[in-house]
């Protein structure tokens, strides 16, 4: 990561949006279902990801004059969450999300830096590329879909810098 963000100052001197999307999904109700290795790579890629991708994109972060940090956190990061067949691994993961972005938004507000987290039930994720991500339903008795929450990213960020949206809960269908 720290390659990666040396690599983007090549090309800029600001981030004027971070969004940290990028978190191993693993699946099963059952503790014992995964191997060590599946278990540390989906901590890791969560919670230790995150961690390195704000620390070394910040300094980019603090050169502009509108900084965000947006992390897909997950309902799987609240407590008492227990309605996704994702494994325990995941819930780890997304808790520690939940609890770094939380310190976060309160670190870094004084230097104008918005923390806004997204913690959304299991949706449905289609290709932006595809015909289908127009097509997606988006009613009431729907699912929640990848473009509601684009468009709940899109409105945060569009807003005042006096407006710190701190976070996005959805309910779940």
């Amino acid at each position: 990561m720290r390659d990666f963000a040396s690599g983007v100052t090549q090309h800029t001197d600001r981030v004027d949006i971070l969004i940290n999307n990028g978190s191993r999904y693993l699946e099963g109700p059952d503790l014992q279902s995964a191997s060590d290795a599946d278990v540390v790579d989906t901590i890791a890629s969560g919670a230790t990801g995150t961690v390195l991708t704000v620390k070394n994109f910040l300094p980019l972060l603090l050169n502009s004059d509108k900084p965000d940090v947006v992390t897909m956190v997950s309902a799987c990061g609240t407590a008492g969450h227990h309605r996704s067949d994702a494994h325990d691994a995941f819930y780890a993961a997304k808790s520690a999300q939940a609890g770094f972005t939380e310190i976060l938004s309160k670190r870094l507000r004084p230097q104008g830096v918005r923390v806004i987290s997204l913690y959304p039930p299991d949706f449905d994720n289609t290709d932006p590329l595809s015909e289908e991500w127009k097509s997606t339903p988006r009613e009431a008795k729907d699912a929640l879909t990848a473009q509601s929450l684009v468009d709940c990213i899109l409105f945060a960020v569009t807003q005042p810098r006096d407006c710190f949206i701190k976070a996005f809960h959805f309910e779940q269908v």
